[in-house]
C-alpha cells in the first residue's frame, strides 16, 4: 500500500472513531498509523540517499568544471605561446601537413577610457527593477499594510534531520 492508500485510510478510520468508539477501529488505526510512520521513514530515507546522489553529482560537476577551465587555460597560454613565436619569426601564415597557422586581424574594439566624458547620446536608459528585499521587509514590518499588487505568504515546507 502507498503513502497516499495509507493516508486516505488514516481519514476514513478518524471519521468511523469519531462516530463510535470500539476497540477494533482504534486498534486497526494504531497498525495503520505504524504503516504510515514506516513508509514516512522509509521515503526520507530514499529522499536522503537522492540529496546524497545530487551533492556527488554537484561536486563532480565542479571538478568536471575546474578541470575544463584549466584545459582552457592551457589552451589560451599555447595560442599565445604559438602567436608571439610567429610573431617573433616575422611570419603571418604557416602552411602544414594538417593545419594552416596564420594570425589575422581581429575586428575593431571599442576602449572606453573616461565614462564622464561620452555624450548622453550613447547612453541607454535602463528599465527599473523591483527591489524584491526592500518589498518584503517592508510588508513583514507591516510598513504598508494597504499596498496592493503584493503579499507576503507564509508556506510550510518539509524537513528531514
Amino acid at each position: 500500500m502507498n503513502l497516499y492508500e495509507l493516508t486516505n485510510n488514516y481519514k476514513q478510520l478518524l471519521f468511523l472513531l469519531e462516530e463510535s468508539d470500539e476497540v477494533a477501529i482504534k486498534d486497526t488505526l494504531d497498525s495503520l498509523n505504524e504503516a504510515i510512520e514506516l513508509k514516512a521513514e522509509n521515503t526520507a530515507k530514499v529522499i536522503k540517499q537522492l540529496e546524497a546522489d545530487s551533492d556527488m553529482l554537484k561536486n563532480e560537476i565542479q571538478r568536471q568544471q575546474d578541470r575544463k577551465r584549466t584545459i582552457d587555460n592551457n589552451i589560451s597560454r599555447l595560442k599565445l605561446y604559438l602567436q608571439e613565436s610567429l610573431e617573433l619569426a616575422g611570419k603571418d601564415k604557416v602552411q602544414g601537413e594538417l593545419f594552416t597557422v596564420s594570425i589575422q586581424n581581429n575586428p575593431p574594439k571599442l576602449i572606453v577610457e573616461d565614462e564622464s566624458e561620452i555624450p548622453k547620446a550613447y547612453w541607454r536608459e535602463q528599465p527599473p527593477t523591483l527591489d524584491r528585499r526592500l518589498l518584503l521587509q517592508d510588508l513583514k514590518l507591516e510598513e504598508y499594510p494597504d499596498l496592493k499588487g503584493a503579499r507576503v505568504v507564509q508556506e510550510r515546507s518539509l524537513r528531514i534531520r
